[in-house]
């Protein structure tokens, strides 16, 4: 196990919804760390010594002491097996199993539309005197309604989605669908989901996620 005096250090950017997947497992398992700011969406694009450290110019990248490490999923994983604190993971090999797969449907189907679909479109791009494309609203909102039912699927009917306790699929999940609830749309879509809704409430009192707030929170 790794020392809990390993200084961590977090490279990504605190609007960034990956880098606050990351940020919660951090918070969520006591770990002191620095957040680093990584601009890779400016005029200049990905600053060349950020692709030193991440071929693909993506956020976040850890440094625990002397080990690097990218990929978010990967990043939760490490710092629940390898820092003290509360497990993440269940123990169980099935609820483990539907942790992954809550992950994977995130990363693979609901990332893309419930954030860059929806969020970008009706809440980002308005913020910097541009129009929402409501044609890409649109189409989105049909795979996002996919992904909301597939999630209140999978979920169990409890206070997290996979176990008793808290686990990295509520920490991977609540940054996407917080995204999407700041755009009307994403806000009524997940209120068919009652489960879904009332897990969500639960999530936005947490301290770890009230102390990870993004700018965008701020303005409602």
């Amino acid at each position: 196990m790794t020392q809990p005096s390993t200084p961590v250090v977090l490279l990504g950017l605190e609007r960034s919804v990956y880098t606050r997947i990351a940020r919660l497992v951090l918070e969520e398992k006591g770990i002191p760390y620095s957040l680093q700011e990584v601009e890779i969406f400016g005029p200049s694009g990905v600053p060349e010594e950020h692709r030193q450290r991440h071929p693909f110019g993506r956020i976040p990248v850890l440094h625990a002491g002397d080990f690097a490490l990218y990929e978010t999923a990967a990043i939760a994983k490490f710092l629940d097996e390898a820092f003290p604190g509360p497990s993440l993971q269940p123990s169980g090999a099935a609820a483990r199993a539907r942790m992954n797969q809550i992950i994977g449907v995130l990363d693979s189907y609901a990332y893309r539309p419930l954030v860059w679909g929806v969020f970008v479109q009706r809440v980002s791009v308005p913020l910097s005197g541009g129009t929402p494309n409501e044609a890409e609203i649109a189409r989105t909102m049909i795979a996002a309604a996919t992904c909301l039912s597939a999630l209140a699927h999978l979920a169990e009917a409890g206070p997290f989605m996979v176990s008793p306790n808290l686990s990295l699929a509520d920490l991977h999940a609540y940054p996407i669908l917080r995204c999407f609830s700041l755009a009307p749309e994403g806000r009524a879509l997940l209120a068919k989901h009652p489960p879904l809704q009332a897990w969500f409430n639960a999530m936005r009192a947490r301290t770890s996620v009230q102390r990870t707030e993004s700018k965008y929170e701020a303005r409602q």
